[in-house]
């Protein structure tokens, strides 16, 4: 939070020419709010991994600071100075990281040991399905924002993206389905090149979740979300089964999906043509710079005039930028800190990731290590797709960056995320007494738990 205070300190000094007596509040405000996640946490989880809180909180204090430095921008010269510190989307996104951390504590306090998720799996996974479709069976005005249908717009009362949500209930689901399924799927037919290939019959459930991708590609019109759930469901089968054969399927399936996507978008056209356009835009940003590829181009240059130091916290100009509060906020950022202060943004969220692996391994049961992988590994595709789609790696997406950009929903569901990784790794760090199973947070004994793995490694 020191470094937040010194970020709001800087953006005050660039863009007012001094430094106002009320710049300091919002880092003290976040500060207040996660030392009581980490008493928290300190009460309900004490074995939790304890660099997973600090690095978040970074993130999150980074993204409420490039959020007031933006509400700066946008206010009439002559108002900026006296611009109230908890108004505009500054003031919004500190409002909803205290809802966002209040979440989190609630599911600490809820969820004794992760091992209960697997009692409602199949409700879960359900429930993830239901999220993923309502955007694209509602029409345009109520679920469409900048061409991809991924919201639940409310008039009135703002929007939700359920897709954040799903994400979670569909790991759960993954990782239960797998544990149970991983012996059939780990079986091989035929060996080519050095590689075990699974047997034709077991293909199923890859084909289903494929096909479900390729339905969220065409009617919900976003790329990343598509990659996004099929890339979780095939990482958690490899790390089921340590069969690479499933990941040459699965990108052989995704890749094949989207050229058939991209070539019926330029044939036929239809629900097909926005992806198409998606994938033109890509191609060449610079033919329609001021019309199609107007944003694409904007968020190119913007990285550019960052280059390897930036213009300083303050110094950029994020309003010539759409939508830089959202999908483009990395690189608004980027124009301020440069590549340097992007490549260590990178590193904190490398950090998070590494240590939700780092609890995979570590944690007791297979439910907890496939729960415990998939998470770490949907969080940083969920970053690879938005920074790929920024920088031009890959075709722009609707994804939010986890804990930087505004938006509610986006926030809640990393922090639950956030809140499930503390609780594994509480339960994988927890040592072993007595010469029998490791220790268990207070609640429902695993071997009560309908269907939850009840393996014990003894020392």
């Amino acid at each position: 939070m020191v470094l937040v205070a010194a970020y709001g300190a800087t953006v005050e000094a660039n863009v007012l020419d001094t430094v106002t007596p009320d710049f300091w509040i919002p880092a003290a405000a976040l500060g207040l709010v996660f030392l009581g996640l980490h008493l928290v946490i300190r009460w309900l989880a004490p074995f939790a991994d304890p660099a997973l809180l600090p690095a978040v909180a970074l993130l999150n204090g980074i993204g409420v600071g490039f959020l007031r430095r933006y509400d700066l921008a946008k206010a009439e010269p002559d108002q900026r100075e006296t611009l109230a510190v908890f108004a505009g989307k500054g003031g919004s996104q500190l409002a909803w990281t205290l809802g966002a951390v209040i979440l989190a504590a609630v599911l600490l306090a809820i969820m004794k040991d992760h091992r209960s998720l697997s009692r409602y799996a199949y409700t879960l996974g359900l429930a993830g399905i239901v999220l993923v479709m309502i955007p694209a069976v509602l029409p345009g005005r109520f679920s469409e924002v900048n061409g991809a249908k991924l919201w639940i717009i409310v008039p009135g009362l703002g929007q939700l993206q359920p897709g954040e949500f799903a994400k979670l209930a569909l790991l759960a689901f993954f990782a239960y389905y797998l544990v149970r399924k991983r012996e059939v799927l780990s079986l091989a037919s035929r060996r080519v090149l050095g590689i075990d290939f699974p047997r034709g019959r077991d293909l199923g459930p890859v084909l289903v979740v494929w096909l479900i991708s390729l339905l969220v590609l065409v009617f919900e019109k976003d790329l990343g979300t598509s990659l996004l759930y099929f890339g979780m469901f095939v990482v958690t089968l490899y790390i089921a089964t340590e069969r690479v054969s499933w990941l040459l399927i699965g990108l052989t399936l995704f890749f094949g999906g989207a050229y058939l996507a991209y070539v019926l978008g330029s044939t036929i056209g239809g629900p097909f043509a926005n992806f198409y356009d998606r994938a033109q835009i890509w191609l060449d940003p610079f033919a329609e710079p001021y019309d199609r590829g107007y944003q694409l181009v904007q968020g190119l240059l913007t990285l550019g005039t960052g280059g390897l130091f930036g213009a300083g916290p303050g110094g950029g100009q994020p309003t010539l930028l759409p939508e830089v509060q959202t999908d483009f906020i990395f690189a608004g950022i980027g124009e301020e800190i440069g590549l340097f202060g992007l490549s260590a943004l990178l590193v904190v969220y490398l950090l998070i990731v590494e240590r939700g692996l780092r609890a995979a391994l570590a944690v007791r049961d297979s439910f907890g290590k496939l729960l415990a992988g998939g998470l770490a590994f949907t969080l940083g595709l969920q970053v690879f797709v938005i920074v790929g789609g920024i920088s031009k790696l890959i075709p722009l997406t609707g994804q939010t960056t986890p804990f930087l950009s505004a938006g509610g929903s986006s926030l809640m569901a990393n922090w639950l995320l956030i809140a499930v990784l503390l609780r594994v790794s509480d339960g994988a760090r927890r040592p072993v007494t007595g010469g029998g199973p490791a220790a268990r947070p207070a609640g429902t004994p695993p071997e009560q738990l309908h269907g939850a793995p009840t393996e014990v490694i003894r020392p």
